[in-house]
């Protein structure tokens, strides 16, 4: 018999509903029984993509002694953590202030009142290399409340009491340097953890870090330094080329088990897809590898292919399991490859792509190439080119081949947040290489959010079967309205500038804090916790403070407000000890703290919106990169959106035209996209 997880929208939770644990989902249901009970709760925190999730629920979830231990001592509440980040994010901080660490599965025991006393991640079902098995937490835990609830209140109280003060300290002080030395000391601590061979930063596991790679591609763009290039396209480089690349489908997993890139954990996410191609674009904007740019194009592929509804919107995640086994949907052997492929094609892939009899993986091989194209062409006796399009062609023969095995349970929720950052990253993609299919599909996704998620006039997190819930929270805000602005400057539509004014003004009513000088994660109505969410550090998305932040620093120049700019500013001063003394965890704040600090560079565009010559204008203006760029335009002879840059512009001869201005100060106007493009690169380091 399901129990009441059964009733849920989220995929993760569904997957529990035939636990024989009594579980409950996150609400008023479990909260009241609890304290009608005297009875503690037993939290469990995770995601329908994570492995160890799973892992734990085929061993001590799906138990029946284990789940009679739980039922009877707790009551046992299942939460998907990408539907309740806030939830998430309050009881891990107590974890990790309990035990150093943190991760999910994440297992919090809760006193009747909700109040934290113990807690980790996975447990085993047995005792395992100094951990502690499952049942003995359990039991464990049971006794201390039962036996001793007074100490187990009063600890659960110093606890919060804790993680009150963390969150109540302010940021600001004496003994930092300037906003330019905090960034460039931000490099120095990359440039101490880099992996000079490998890329990527540490030692494994070993994740890709984007918003981290954001901070080397403006460091480069303000210093020409070198060697901030070198490590992001070298990074770049090897990612691509390693397992945790999908050679075939095109994307990323979510992160690398060893140092080289090799062996993934399989899942596939979002927004580390999404947030990905900014970071591959980048990478070609500066350093001109064509390559980079097909990486790039590739991971969008694949998000328009296997992750979009036909809503418009995008789906959450690919789980990392298929027929109970880890990565099976992504493995090859020698027979596989040589039943797809002629004998000669065959070998030819399976030397590129490290594919052999005793394989790379368990037994299998994961796809990758752990050897120059060009030395492997040279070997073989033809061209680059000559490989390369070799290649493609048994690739597009294993892709076809794989789409017929049992796929990775895809989680068809779709989450505000994630799809702003699938939707920038379409836009800015799109209007930098003229792609219509990127741009089009991110103004059908912007559409649906804005109709969907927004039902009565407040955007929502979450939608699924045709239903939007939960409030939206800070971050899903801070990325929807960050893709509506670069989704005006792909296409000049002004109902997409009006939007994000919108985000913002939501933004400052609901999650800005004027007296702290600091956003929150929850809206100011939101359900209260034990603590209302604060976290301005990155975790696996940029966080939701550092996307308001920037936000409102493009906003504040795009409408010309400067209480955006001001608001923005005092956030950013606020972390400013944290960003010296943590610079790895403040990516995304760090690459804002680097926009506030560039001279803005607008380009105004007049002329018909659908007109090629207005097209071309626009992607001259978003090809390069820049690090405080904005882009407007208006048709001619119109008055268009009221922004200072377009005030008294208009065509030259009737011909679409643009002008490039520096503070609102413009250069003369130009028809030529080239003009514009080398403009840009002049002021890139202003």
């Amino acid at each position: 018999m399901s129990n009441r997880l059964a009733a849920e929208p989220s995929p993760y939770l569904r997957q529990h509903a035939d636990n024989p644990v009594d579980w409950y989902p996150w609400g008023d249901e479990a909260l009241g029984r609890a304290r009608r009970e005297n009875r503690p709760l037993l939290l469990s925190i995770g995601y329908s993509s994570c492995h160890w999730c799973h892992v734990m629920a085929r061993e001590s979830f799906e138990d029946p002694d284990v789940a009679a231990l739980m039922n009877e001592a707790f009551v046992c509440v299942k939460v998907d953590r990408e539907e309740r980040p806030d939830v998430d994010q309050v009881y891990m901080k107590a974890v990790q202030a309990m035990t150093g660490q943190g991760g999910w599965p994440l297992t919090v025991f809760l006193t009747p009142g909700a109040k934290p006393y113990y807690g980790g991640t996975y447990f085993p079902p047995a005792p395992r290399r100094g951990m502690p098995s499952f049942r003995q937490v359990l039991q464990a835990a049971a006794q201390a409340w039962r036996e001793r609830p007074d100490d187990v209140r009063r600890g659960a109280g110093e606890i919060i009491s804790v993680l009150q003060r963390v969150v109540q300290d302010a940021g600001e002080g004496d003994g930092v340097g300037s906003d330019v030395e905090i960034l460039d000391n931000a490099i120095r601590a990359m440039a101490r953890q880099y992996d000079h061979t490998h890329g990527g930063f540490g030692d494994a596991p070993k994740f890709p870090q984007p918003v981290t790679l954001e901070i080397l591609s403006r460091h480069h763009a303000r210093t020409g330094e070198p060697s901030s290039l070198e490590m992001l396209a070298h990074t770049l480089r090897r990612m691509a080329a390693g397992g945790i690349h999908d050679h075939l489908g095109g994307g990323f997993h979510r992160y690398s088990v060893d140092a080289r890139w090799l062996v993934p954990h399989f899942e596939k996410m979002l927004y580390d897809n999404a947030l990905l191609a900014r970071a591959y674009l980048d990478g070609w904007r500066l350093s001109g590898d064509d390559g980079l740019r097909v990486v790039a194009e590739r991971t969008l592929d694949w998000l328009l292919e296997d992750m979009r509804a036909p809503e418009g919107g995008f789906y959450s995640a690919r789980d990392a399991d298929s027929e109970e086994e880890e990565g099976r949907f992504y493995l090859w052997k020698p027979a596989e490859v040589r039943a797809e492929l002629p004998a000669e094609d065959a070998r030819l892939f399976m030397r590129c792509y490290d594919v052999s009899d005793e394989g790379n993986h368990e037994g299998a091989s994961i796809l990758w190439l752990p050897h120059g194209l060009g030395a492997l062409a040279s070997a073989e006796g033809m061209t680059a080119e000559e490989l390369e399009a070799r290649l493609a062609a048994a690739r597009t023969v294993l892709a076809e081949a794989r789409s017929h095995r049992v796929p990775p349970l895809r989680d068809e929720k779709i989450l505000t947040g994630w799809n702003g950052m699938a939707l920038r990253a379409l836009a800015e993609v799109g209007g930098a290489l003229a792609g219509a299919r990127y741009v089009g599909a991110a103004e059908e996704g912007a559409a649906f959010l804005l109709e969907a998620m927004r039902p009565d006039g407040r955007l929502l997190h979450t939608f699924r079967d045709g239903v939007a819930r939960i409030p939206g929270f800070l971050e899903d805000h801070g990325a929807l309205g960050n893709a509506l602005i670069s989704l005006y400057e792909a296409t000049l539509n002004p109902r997409w500038l009006d939007e994000a004014r919108w985000c913002v003004e939501e933004i400052l009513a609901r999650f800005w804090s004027p007296e702290a000088g600091v956003f929150h994660d929850t809206s100011a109505d939101a359900e209260s916790l034990f603590l209302r969410p604060r976290d301005p550090m990155d975790n696996a998305t940029p966080s939701g403070s550092s996307l308001a932040a920037e936000l409102l620093l493009r906003a504040g120049h795009l409408f010309g407000e400067a209480r955006y700019e001001e608001v923005a500013r005092r956030a950013l001063a606020h972390e400013r000890v944290a960003m010296t003394r943590f610079p790895t965890a403040f990516g995304r704040l760090l690459s804002t703290l680097d926009r506030s600090l560039a001279k803005p560079v607008e380009v105004a565009v007049v002329g018909p919106p659908a007109d090629a010559g207005t097209r071309a204008l626009v992607t001259a203006a978003l090809a390069p990169f820049h690090r405080n760029r904005t882009v407007a335009g208006k048709p001619p002879g119109a008055e268009g959106p009221e922004l200072p840059v377009l005030a008294g512009r208009d065509a030259v001869d009737t011909r679409p035209t643009a002008y490039v201005c520096h503070g609102f100060t413009c250069r003369a106007p130009t028809t030529d996209p080239a003009g514009i493009t080398a403009e840009l690169r002049r002021t890139e380091r202003g």
